[in-house]
């Protein structure tokens, strides 16, 4: 992809060069491996970054054509899809979950709707479910485990992010409605990575043999969430051929990140395919969740010594706001800007006021309250480098 002068689209050179100073800072110093990120204004690219390593311990430099995990960013990829079927009728958002998968209303789940999983208000089973391996990697097996279990909260009531069973439950009824009746890769595949023309995204690995980034932790401090082995060994999951795990196994590169930003930055087009309606996007990039905290960092509070923060979700992306918060998306971006952000190593954001897009994917794990962080620290530098 062609790399316009910054200039050229409203940015600082020099302040922009401080987003590339930073990373390289990083990767020298070791606080993780490499990175790839596209910063993008009015739909032109106006800085493609690749710094670090693909793999450290092979001194393999990182490409801009290099294949990573997306780590959650999948959910966001998952939640278009879902939308896009409300578009088409073939869901509502106030619709009960029960209603296209009735033995999901086991032990009282009868009133969570649609908008409660895109919102992670659902109070549905919220961490690592006690599967084997084999199990774990297939979302069929975890929505059969979720739909088990008793909620964790009332629908609507927390905000409490589910890791990845909530986004099985999504998976499974996007299946369920199809009326193709299509595989969950198949409708990925058919609905947003070929009409946005995402050709390296896959829902686990495509079997073209083309290598994907080893998952390797840079953890300086105990987690919260997945502990260094731990994240390890979902890295290990997302990798092994014929894995589909919804909230967390995508495998995508750089130049597909950045395409997918901008298909939403320009209000759901893709080239000449429409993916949403710019009323959906709106919708979707609200904050509805209100000034509740993500339960999932009551640990940072702690081990960090932050004040708790608004969630701000919307449906499906999380949402800027207007609290100062420690991140993972810009304090210098405007209220309504949105995205999503996976464990340790991604993220993409979408500043529409500014018609601004970042994309970031990196190599060697951070924990998570580092990698939000980092990626408010190099989103801020992007953001301060723009001047007209």
């Amino acid at each position: 992809m062609q790399v316009a002068a910054p200039e050229s689209v409203g940015f600082d050179p020099t302040r922009l060069q401080r987003l590339h100073d930073a990373l390289d800072a990083d990767v020298t110093e070791g606080t993780y491996d490499g990175a790839l990120v596209a910063v993008g204004r009015n739909g032109q690219l106006a800085a493609l970054e690749e710094v670090g390593y693909f793999d450290r311990q092979t001194q393999q430099p990182i490409k801009q054509t290099d294949l990573l995990l997306t780590m959650s960013v999948n959910k966001q990829f998952l939640n278009v899809v879902a939308l896009s079927f409300v578009e088409r009728g073939l869901l509502q958002l106030t619709q009960p979950i029960v209603e296209v998968l009735p033995e999901f209303g086991q032990r009282g789940k009868n009133r969570v709707a649609l908008w409660h999983v895109l919102t992670h208000t659902s109070g549905v089973f919220s961490g690592v479910a006690p599967l084997p391996p084999e199990d774990l990697a297939q979302y069929q097996k975890w929505a059969e485990y979720v739909s088990g279990t008793a909620p964790e909260s009332e629908p609507g009531t927390q905000v409490i992010y589910s890791l990845l069973g909530a986004h099985a439950v999504l998976a499974s009824v996007l299946v369920a409605v199809d009326p193709d009746k299509r595989t969950l890769r198949q409708v990925l595949q058919d609905e947003l990575f070929d009409p946005v023309g995402m050709a390296d995204t896959s829902l686990g690995p495509s079997g073209d043999g083309r290598p994907i980034a080893p998952v390797v932790q840079r953890y300086s401090r105990p987690s919260g969430i997945f502990h260094a082995a731990e994240i390890e060994a979902v890295g290990g999951l997302i990798t092994a051929e014929g894995t589909e795990m919804p909230g967390g196994g995508g495998i995508t590169s750089i130049h597909d990140l950045w395409r997918f930003a901008e298909m939403l930055r320009a209000g759901g087009v893709a080239g000449e395919n429409r993916i949403l309606s710019p009323a959906t996007i709106d919708l979707a990039t609200r904050n509805w969740t209100g000034d509740k905290v993500n339960s999932l960092f009551n640990y940072a509070v702690d081990i960090r010594n932050w004040q708790p923060w608004p969630a701000t979700v919307g449906l499906g992306f999380f949402v800027r706001g207007e609290a100062l918060t420690p991140g993972p998306l810009p304090n210098l971006a405007s209220s309504r800007s949105y995205g999503g952000w996976g464990a340790g190593s991604t993220i993409f954001w979408v500043d529409p006021e500014r018609d601004l897009t970042f994309a970031m994917l990196t190599t060697g794990i951070l924990e998570d309250t580092d990698h939000i962080v980092r990626c408010q620290k190099l989103s801020d530098l992007v953001l301060a480098a723009v001047v007209e």
